[in-house]
């Protein structure tokens, strides 16, 4: 009776002592999920640092999946963004070779569901002689992924995966702390669409050899931001219109040539751009535009004394020491022209807008064709 009793008691201790740890563990748990949730928190403000830096878009796409595989403790992760044509790891930590599996997931009959709904696909492995469906080379590299459809605009642009080398790892993980992470991937992606642009559309000029304006809203910004304040003039030719009307291939001499001069007389450190037709840019990194004006007058000075023909250069000199008879009907190749130029400086402080100082500077050549060309004007 007593032995009865007593086991009876144990039965109700040992049921007590389960319940009792039950709850723990479901108390652990969830203060794990509040701490994961808690730490997304704080990793939303390491994903708006990178969207705000100066890096380049691929450079930030990889800083974003550096931050989630630290941050997350995650084994894997890789990020593939549809660029129009095909389907590119834009950043993994996976080794190379797999990356043809995983720019092609998309193709995966598992997952074409989670494509449709939008929806995250976990799958895992119950035997270490399995292998996840996507796998074709390697069996224990990964035995659990989340696979994340990523969209903009209600259009698939990718996806996001996630994996780990051990079965089941993600069983007790709270998907909507990654679903977090998802949404700032997205975001990311919408912030440097713009940024992708200006990348992509960097071009040199034909006829100048130079950037064109373009560069100073992306590599060449990073530059001139190094310096606190720097002086940007614009030089416009005001005479390109009369040198076109006798020659067109005489007017891109001219271009080339004054081109060729402002390269040779300027500091490496110093950034020139053909900004626009007879216009171009030069940005004298860490000048002020007080100092600036003598050297830029100088530039001026030296431009304008250029003679350009379609003929060589012997032969210009040859034309110019001999005389021409007025009345003399010159063809194009006899013809020498000068360039006039009209300059404005102005100056661009750190971290505001350079788009705007350019505007206010062409829309002063612009508005000022013909007068003032002997100075350099500040605004």
């Amino acid at each position: 009776m007593h032995i009865t009793i007593i086991i009876i008691i144990l039965i109700l201790v040992i049921a007590l002592l389960t319940i009792y740890n039950m709850s723990i563990h479901k108390k652990i748990q969830e203060l794990q999920n509040m701490n994961q949730k808690i730490a997304s928190l704080t990793i939303v403000q390491d994903f708006m640092n990178v969207a705000g830096s100066d890096l380049s878009v691929d450079d930030k796409i990889k800083a974003i999946n550096d931050i989630i595989i630290e941050k997350y403790e995650v084994k894997y992760s890789t990020i593939v963004i549809f660029d129009g044509t095909e389907y590119l790891i834009k950043a993994t930590n996976v080794g190379e070779r797999h990356w043809d599996v995983l720019s092609t997931l998309q193709e995966v009959e598992i997952f074409r569901d989670s494509i449709e709904s939008g929806a995250p696909k976990y799958i895992t492995i119950n035997d270490e002689n399995e292998r996840l469906p996507y796998q074709k080379k390697e069996f224990a590299r990964a035995q659990s992924a989340i696979f994340f459809p990523l969209y903009i605009d209600n259009v698939y642009i990718g996806h996001w995966l996630i994996e780990s080398g051990v079965p089941h790892d993600f069983d007790n993980i709270d998907t909507t702390v990654f679903e977090i992470a998802k949404d700032n991937i997205i975001t990311i992606l919408k912030t440097v669409d713009y940024q992708k642009i200006l990348e992509n559309i960097v071009r040199k000029d034909l006829y100048s050899g130079l950037q064109t304006e373009a560069f100073l809203y992306g590599e060449g910004k990073k530059i001139i931001d190094k310096h606190a304040t720097s002086a940007i003039c614009m030089f416009n030719i005001v005479n390109i219109k009369e040198i076109n009307r006798i020659d067109r291939e005489l007017g891109n001499k001219t271009i080339t040539k004054i081109s060729s001069y402002l390269q040779h007389n300027i500091a490496e450190s110093y950034i020139l751009v053909r900004y626009f037709g007879p216009k171009f840019a030069l940005v004298l990194c860490g000048v002020d535009t007080a100092s600036a004006v003598d050297f830029v007058s100088e530039l001026k000075e030296g431009i304008e004394k250029i003679s350009i023909s379609l003929r060589d250069q012997k032969d210009i000199k040859d034309a110019e020491n001999n005389g021409q008879d007025n009345n003399q009907k010159k063809s194009k190749k006899d013809i020498v022209v000068k360039p006039l130029l009209n300059c404005v400086i102005s100056t661009y402080y750190k971290g505001t807008g350079i788009e705007e100082v350019l505007k206010k500077l062409e829309k002063c050549v612009d508005d000022n064709m013909d007068i003032n060309l002997s100075e350099v004007n500040s605004i």
